[in-house]
């Protein structure tokens, strides 16, 4: 189900409703881009520990921002079936406020959505607009001064506000006091927008939603505008245009309120976007970060982190995308003996993706990730009792059999496998890491080095000293090969790293202390000559 700007006011105590009712939620977004590339050094690192890699994702997320959002919400009925309702929400930054909002677009990216068929036009005409609290606290106040302003239109384009402020003052300048008109064709955002603006711009107007997207504009006296706004009828009150300006915020707030298990699939930053977009600019500190959302969300469940068990304790293929894992625990008979798999039912309204794949539409990768996780953690119960298990197990079943996973979102190219939301990370187990040794090639830099490699096997490389470069891989077959291949270079030694021997700072401490220690010696031979 696509939901934009005009239909979703109407949607959201529906989806209040189902999110209170639900076991848990699923989401995915989709983004204007990932990762910057004109900032430097941005580019995630085998290197980067977890704070390293936060302050380049941090930058990131504060140039780029969401386009959609897929919310899965999966309800589990008497008998051993889940029904799910899957939401594409498109997203556009409110543009009610003071202060206009900028964000950046990667070409990739946007090549990427075309591809996969993502409707641009929904994105720029009907996006919900959203705030963080922040942006929320700088709108209380304009509002209370009275000197907020509609920075730019993307729920009502310009031509329909400027259509309607036309037909306004042709009608006044011949009409009399207590005259009214009807504006009709608005939509829901249109309605609201429409009266702030005819209210700011002529003082003796007095407007009225009539409902069937239709508003009545009177003409009054400045004495009556002045009592009709301090009255508690008054549709444009300030607490209902900030009901309005935070759109999706609303929603988001309900999902903190509810405190479901929150499931994604590589969520990283989709949780750093949730605290920058919803609630707070994201802080510098990666430690707090953590703790914010850990306070938003107490049960996050990455089904990366999950299907990276699945593999190593089941025969489970080695597949990537999350398309993928989907498929092959849709058709592959991993538990021939254990009960089946709970019923996994798409709501009438979004029955069409039972019948066709849509990969990265967000609603969509929000469904098959939510199913994952149910067809993971049945596999994985089954396992731990050999079979026995209730032929309709708990949800909560599933959660403490996914014990060790809770909090854990997998990190991508990293100094540690998963950043652990209620913990302390635990490090990651890579091969060991290589030294390079450079003689007579004089000037190489980390990119010629990277570029030398590249073609056998992926490293991420970083410069240790004038002639030497470490190498990081993940994969312990390309330390062998790199070992072997370049035994025998006549400008590239190559050997495993140890730190002892090759930091600089090691040597460095060992020139010193040899250094102290020559001295030592020549004082007590010289002064032991003195005595003689």
């Amino acid at each position: 189900l696509g939901v934009g700007a005009e239909s979703f006011a109407r949607c959201l105590p529906r989806l209040r409703r189902r999110i209170l009712r639900a076991a848990f939620v699923a989401l995915d977004m989709e983004f204007t881009g990932l990762h910057s590339t004109s900032l430097q050094n941005n580019e995630p690192s085998l290197f980067d520990s977890p704070a390293e890699r936060y302050v380049k994702a941090r930058q990131s997320v504060q140039r780029f921002t969401l386009v959609q959002l897929g919310l899965a919400i999966f309800s589990k009925e008497n008998s051993n079936k889940y029904v799910v309702h899957s939401y594409n929400f498109f997203l556009f930054p409110s543009t009610l406020g003071i202060r206009d909002v900028e964000f950046t677009f990667s070409a990739s990216s946007i090549q990427f959505l075309s591809h996969y068929g993502f409707d641009f036009n929904k994105f720029l005409k009907d996006g919900i607009p959203y705030m963080n609290e922040v942006q929320e606290k700088i709108l209380k106040q304009h509002l209370l001064a009275g000197t907020w302003k509609v920075c730019s239109t993307s729920c009502a384009d310009r031509d329909v506000l400027k259509k309607a402020i036309d037909e306004v003052t042709s009608w006044i300048t011949a009409a009399k006091e207590e005259d009214t008109m009807i504006l009709q064709d608005l939509n829901d955002y249109h309605v609201l927008e429409v009266q702030l603006v005819l209210r700011q711009a002529l003082e003796n107007v007095w407007t009225e939603p009539l409902g069937d997207k239709k508003v009545m504009v009177k003409k009054v006296s400045p004495e009556q505008r002045q009592l009709l706004e301090n009255s508690s009828y008054d549709h444009c009150q300030k607490k209902l245009i900030l009901l309005s300006a935070r759109g999706f915020t609303n929603l988001f707030q309900i999902l903190v309120k509810a405190k479901k298990p929150l499931v994604g699939h590589n969520m990283l930053m989709d949780l750093m976007h949730l605290h920058d977009k919803f609630y707070r600019p994201l802080p510098e500190s990666y430690e707090e970060f953590k703790r914010n959302i850990h306070n938003l969300f107490p049960v996050i469940i990455d089904t990366k982190t999950v299907t990276k068990s699945v593999q190593k304790k089941c025969l489970f293929p080695r597949v990537s995308s999350l398309l993928e894992v989907y498929a092959v625990l849709c058709s592959s008979n991993l538990n021939p003996k254990g009960p089946p798999c709970p019923v996994i039912a798409l709501a009438s309204g979004c029955s069409r993706y039972a019948e066709k794949k849509s990969p990265h539409e967000a609603g969509y990768d929000a469904f098959l990730c939510g199913s994952v996780l149910l067809m993971s953690a049945h596999l994985l119960l089954c396992r731990s009792t050999d079979g026995a298990v209730d032929t309709e197990p708990s949800f909560s079943q599933y959660l403490t059999v996914l014990a060790e996973h809770v909090n854990k979102v997998n990190f991508i190219r990293g100094g540690v496998s998963s950043i652990n939301f209620s913990g302390e990370d635990a490090p990651c187990r890579h091969p060991p890491a290589l030294v390079v040794h450079v003689r007579g090639w004089p000037g190489l830099t980390e990119r010629q080095i990277y570029q030398e490699f590249k073609a056998r096997c992926r490293f991420d490389v970083r410069r240790l000293s004038k002639n030497q470069f470490i190498l990081l891989s993940n994969k312990h077959k390309h330390v062998r090969l790199v070992l072997r291949d370049y035994r025998h270079h006549p400008h590239l030694q190559v050997s495993v790293y140890r730190h002892w021997r090759h930091s600089p700072s090691v040597n460095c401490l060992l020139q010193i202390s040899g250094i102290v220690a020559l001295w030592s010696i020549l004082a007590f031979a010289l002064g032991g000559a003195r005595s003689c």
